[in-house]
């Protein structure tokens, strides 16, 4: 499983890559795996300001619909516009072209209650 190391990771299977004040937030690989294709991805909190673990949106596979939890604080500068038309950008490239969210941090330190490659892969048995 590819979990890259120079990101930080959720419980719920979110990843951060931090670029100054901005983190940019995806879903794991091991996530969009479980879920199966996706299908939609639904975000409606453009421009808003979310606390750590509050729901940002969701992902709609072919059987469910999962909600997105953000793993950082901040407000939502902006929601990847290539997932419009390719949600799929999730499955195929969940750590680079599928990224979901780009948020601007409102405190950098909660990025230490989130978890290493290393953590999160023996979370999920990779």
């Amino acid at each position: 499983m590819n979990l890259p190391a120079s990101l930080k990771y959720s419980k719920e299977h979110e990843w951060v890559r931090v670029e100054g004040d901005v983190a940019y937030i995806g879903i794991t690989e091991h996530a969009q795996k479980e879920l199966g294709d996706i299908v939609y991805v639904d975000i409606d909190t453009l421009d808003k300001e979310v606390a750590q673990n509050d729901v940002f949106g969701t992902v709609e596979a072919v059987k469910t619909v999962s909600d997105l939890f953000s793993p950082l604080s901040g407000t939502v500068l902006e929601i990847n516009d290539k997932l419009d038309g390719n949600p799929e950008l999730v499955n195929s490239d969940p750590y680079g072209d599928g990224w979901i969210i780009k948020l601007s941090m409102s405190d950098a330190s909660e990025l230490d209650s989130l978890l290493t490659s290393e953590t999160y892969g023996e979370l999920v048995g990779a």
